[in-house]
């Protein structure tokens, strides 16, 4: 579905127009049309509350019925005296030299102005056009985005040209709250934060960890599949380390302070390349050496504002899958295809659809960002594009986006949630080979330098397992699933036998679960079905006498009776084939 921006963006001032009616002494901040809708941000005198939402549409229907115009004001004289918001936006627009206008509701045949905004404008014609809205939410948000500003209380809606469009669209945000994966991995016993153990930090549960486990042990084979050497380097890394890196100059407002510990400033390490490159460092290496694939599943610091956290998208705490390669130079672009291979393998076994390809550049003209090296940029973007287009893979160019050292080839997943994501990444980087003065020597005896390929498998555990569980609402593949069966006794009499099977499982490395509540059978079974269980094992006398199995698939009403040795042969076929 694709929403109308002229009709949002007035919409955004129509949600203006009723709230100071409303709030009389309220101060205005931005109100743009987003993707699906629109918001507008406020300083309330008394904070309002999700419940006042209804009032407020029911306003803006009334207001919208009137028939207002939508009309550039000319030589309007706005009172910013009580609209600091405004204010400060107006005097930065003149500082830039921007043209200042404003635009405003006005009656047709009265000429009535009822309100008027800074705006550069984009709006429909009549307020009649604006009939189909729905007021979603509130929420905090800084001023400019900034937490050393105030908070200000954004209220969010969307508007459509038709009701049919409204109502399919609310029906997907419906979709999408039972998507969320922070409703998923609350109701499924997943993970938790909590505060005592610091904001952003995850808690991982049981059933979580099992999860983790089972796609770092997929991740930990395809390593040694495709030729890399697991390591092990410290969470912490000294200052300097990032200084001589860069990433302390273009990162530092998203890493941890230093923690001085004697003559040392120690700092949580938000990324491991350097850390490879000491590695990397500590032996000597002649050209017959490479490709030197060093692996690790490596857990990452990184300083997220407070605002920002959201669920396991986003964390102070993450591990990464994450791989840095190092090649000569006359093997890049066959490395860069053999990791591409990888990472379209891992994506592929896990059932991750890519949304699209982009090729990530640097801007020339900031020298900021990125490193001065004119020829270096040249020719590791001619190679990215090389690889790419010899292995006729369509993709996106996107200036101003590569890191700091190199461009980069990423792949981008679109969640359950409609949010564009990257999911693996290769990068390329012939700039920290340099600063580390790494070496090897080729077959003339010559010292040269390597290049180094940064490669990101599957992302963070914590990002890709939130896509997980909102792209199969919880319902993972059994090989993934934290509880693959439940043994459920019918009466207290089988509990020595489901205990045993109990054991037997465990012993198979099969997530199996136990249920010997005193509680009703078909109380246990609807619990069970709730997590997700994706087989229950229902013990009575018959099942022992006759040494078989009741076993009731997830999602499904009928029980089979099975086998013990089949049933763990179609547990194992599962497992294997990723399914």
């Amino acid at each position: 579905m694709q929403s109308n921006f002229k009709l949002n963006h007035s919409a955004s001032h129509l949600l203006a127009s009723a709230i100071i009616k409303l709030y009389p002494n309220v101060k205005l901040a931005i109100g743009p049309a987003i993707e699906e809708g629109f918001y507008y941000d406020f300083d309330f005198e008394t904070p309002i509350l999700e419940s006042d939402l209804p009032k407020i549409e029911k306003l803006m229907h009334k207001i919208a019925e009137q028939g207002y115009e939508v009309k550039k004001i000319e030589n309007y004289h706005y009172d910013f005296s009580n609209q600091p918001y405004k204010k400060e936006l107006n005097e930065q627009f003149k500082k830039e030299n921007k043209n200042i206008t404003f635009y405003g509701f006005v009656h047709p045949k009265t000429n009535e102005n009822i309100f008027t905004d800074l705006c550069s404008g984009n709006h429909i014609n009549n307020t009649k056009e604006i009939k189909y809205f729905k007021l979603l939410s509130t929420a905090g948000a800084y001023w400019r985005g900034d937490s050393k500003n105030k908070m200000l209380t954004r209220i969010y809606g969307t508007c459509w040209e038709t009701q049919k469009e409204l109502d399919e669209y609310l029906q997907i945000l419906q979709e999408r709250k039972e998507r969320d994966h922070r409703k998923i991995g609350k109701d499924l016993n997943i993970f938790t934060f909590n505060k005592l153990c610091g904001q952003g930090f995850p808690i991982w549960l049981e059933d979580g960890m099992k999860i983790h486990n089972a796609i770092k042990n997929y991740v930990l084979k395809l390593d040694k599949k495709f030729g890399f050497t697991e390591v092990l380097t410290p969470h912490f890394g000294e200052k300097k380390l990032y200084e001589i890196s860069g990433h302390l100059a273009h990162y530092q407002d998203t890493m941890f302070n230093p923690i001085k510990m004697e003559n040392e400033f120690l700092i949580a390490r938000p990324m491991t390349c350097p850390h490879h490159i000491m590695l990397y460092n500590s032996t000597r290496h002649s050209y017959r050496d490479f490709p030197i694939r060093y692996s690790e599943q490596s857990r990452l610091y990184r300083y997220e504002k407070s605002g920002a956290l959201s669920g396991l998208e986003r964390v102070r705490s993450m591990d990464l899958t994450e791989g840095h390669v190092f090649v000569r130079p006359d093997q890049i672009k066959n490395e860069f295809k053999h990791l591409y291979k990888m990472i379209t393998t891992a994506l592929k076994d896990f059932n991750i659809e890519i949304d699209h390809i982009s090729l990530s550049l640097r801007d020339p003209q900031d020298t900021e960002k990125f490193f001065k090296d004119d020829s270096m940029w040249n020719k590791a973007e001619k190679d990215l594009r090389d690889v790419l287009n010899e292995l006729k893979i369509e993709y996106k160019e996107f200036i101003g986006e590569a890191a700091f050292y190199g461009p980069k080839v990423d792949l981008q997943v679109k969640t359950a949630l409609n949010k564009i994501i990257t999911m693996s990444t290769l990068q390329l980087d012939f700039l920290l080979p340099h600063r580390f003065e790494m070496r090897y020597v080729d077959d003339n005896e010559q010292q040269q330098t390597p290049v180094l390929i940064h490669r990101g498998l599957i992302g963070t555990y914590e990002r890709f397992i939130a896509a997980l569980l909102e792209q199969t609402k919880g319902v993972l593949p059994y090989w993934l699933s934290p509880r693959q069966v439940t043994i459920i006794p019918i009466s207290e009499e089988q509990n020595k036998f489901c205990q045993d099977l109990y054991n037997e499982f465990i012993d198979l490395d099969i997530n199996v679960n136990i249920d010997l509540r005193n509680e009703r059978i078909s109380k246990k079974i609807r619990e069970a079905q709730l997590l997700k269980t994706k087989f229950l094992v229902m013990i009575g006398k018959n099942e022992i006498d006759n040494n078989i199995l009741a076993i009731r698939k997830y999602g499904e009403d009928k029980t089979e009776n099975i086998k013990k040795e089949k049933f763990i042969e179609t547990l194992n076929e599962l497992k294997k084939s990723l399914k």
